[in-house]
């Protein structure tokens, strides 16, 4: 296979890479993405929940097609089953088909002019006097490289790419979360809220998760903090006990689906830009540390380093000094508030049961937006104002 010239090659088709690719296509570059999987979108990896927030600053109208549920609120369960419920706009949005969501992303890049190569394996950066000028690829047995003035990576966690271009992409143990998710059908529970569930009998160190796809479909799935958690069970052990400990709902439901794997919850990289290469989504850890969330965090990255990039091919310059514009930008935005929520997740994860009923007994939409904007000083304001919390704000400042 002969090699090709391109301006920008982007190594993965995820929601990062398609919505980098469709901004600098739009924008007259030449660009071309890799894809290691023979189909873009699977398997899913993730709960597949977006809010409408994210949709709209990437520029994308929701389609019955992908957006397969729309969603008004959430309701939380404390341990002892108090429920919660929040309904604010800023919780609205939709569940997804993420299979046809990134597919569709991926035509619309094309669309736009991207030329896309599935079932291509990227091997490695090229590099050229200390920079990264292109990648070394194999497609379907053959080899080839590909010529580039930026490499974007968007290969999603522990970026490969990244690490060959000497970027330290490795989370931390401590930064992942065990995760296990069935899709199953016949679920019975309210079909336009997101329902989560805390308490350490139900997820030691995280939460259960129920989101509605519609039709009595949904996710069901789980994350914890270690692989095996004290009393020697692994996630998907205390996720098989909460479905059988809740018959109302799952009594005639059956798994149409299985998918397990590490959740990242850190905030970032360490640094996510070199000379020629930039990194983008869960590559950059570019995530919700909270949750592990990471499809509007990746579409924002995303829009920052295709006008980052395009501005660099206009001035004919790739230097991280240049490049570092995009990281700036997201350290100054939303890695700001997700480096906050990084903090308010080691504070969440001392908590105990008491500690999680307390804050049932008195939490609202003040209390949700205060943690989930990172405004961890809020937070600590609404605390102190509650003397039966006083041991929880302890924990804060501990």
């Amino acid at each position: 296979m002969k090699d090709l010239d391109y301006d920008v090659v982007i190594v993965g088709a995820g929601p990062a890479g398609s919505i980098t690719a469709r901004r600098l296509a739009e924008n007259g570059v030449k660009v071309i993405v890799l894809e290691k999987k023979q189909e873009i979108g699977t398997p899913k990896r993730c709960a597949e929940g977006l809010n409408i927030v994210g949709l709209k600053s990437a520029g994308i109208e929701p389609n019955p097609l992908w957006a397969v549920n729309e969603i008004n609120g959430a309701i939380l369960y404390s341990p002892a089953g108090r429920k919660v419920a929040i309904k604010n706009d800023k919780y609205l949005g939709y569940i997804l088909e993420r299979k046809i969501f990134e597919k569709h992303l991926a035509a619309q890049a094309i669309d736009k002019g991207a030329r896309y190569m599935v079932k291509t394996r990227v091997m490695s950066v090229i590099m050229e006097n200390g920079s990264v000028v292109g990648v070394s690829a194999e497609h379907m047995g053959e080899s080839f490289n590909v010529r580039a003035k930026i490499v974007i990576a968007a290969d999603g966690v522990d970026s490969k790419i990244g690490r060959s271009a000497g970027l330290n992409t490795v989370n931390r143990m401590t930064d992942y979360h065990s995760g296990f998710q069935y899709e199953m059908a016949g679920v019975k529970c309210e079909g336009n809220m997101l329902h989560i569930f805390f308490g350490d009998s139900v997820a030691p160190k995280g939460y259960v998760w129920i989101f509605p796809k519609g039709h009595g479909i949904a996710n069901v799935g789980i994350g914890v903090l270690s692989l095996v958690s004290d009393d020697g069970n692994r996630a998907r052990d205390h996720l098989d006990r909460f479905i059988a400990n809740h018959p109302q709902i799952f009594a005639g439901a059956s798994p149409i689906e299985i998918n397990a794997g590490g959740i990242p919850v850190s905030s970032s990289c360490e640094t996510f830009v070199g000379n020629g290469i930039m990194l983008v989504g869960d590559a950059a850890q570019q995530v919700n540390p909270i949750h592990g969330g990471g499809i509007s965090l990746a579409m924002d990255a995303a829009i920052m380093a295709a006008e980052v990039a395009v501005k660099a091919l206009r001035e004919g310059t790739y230097a991280k000094e240049r490049l570092f514009e995009y990281e700036r930008r997201w350290r100054e935005t939303e890695g700001a508030r997700m480096k906050k929520l990084y903090d308010l997740r080691g504070f969440l994860e001392k908590l105990e049961d008491e500690d999680f009923e307390r804050l049932a007994g008195v939490i609202n939409d003040d209390v949700i937006m205060a943690m989930t904007s990172g405004e961890f000083t809020g937070f600590l304001k609404v605390l102190v104002k509650i003397p039966k919390l006083f041991p929880v704000a302890r924990k804060m400042l501990m």
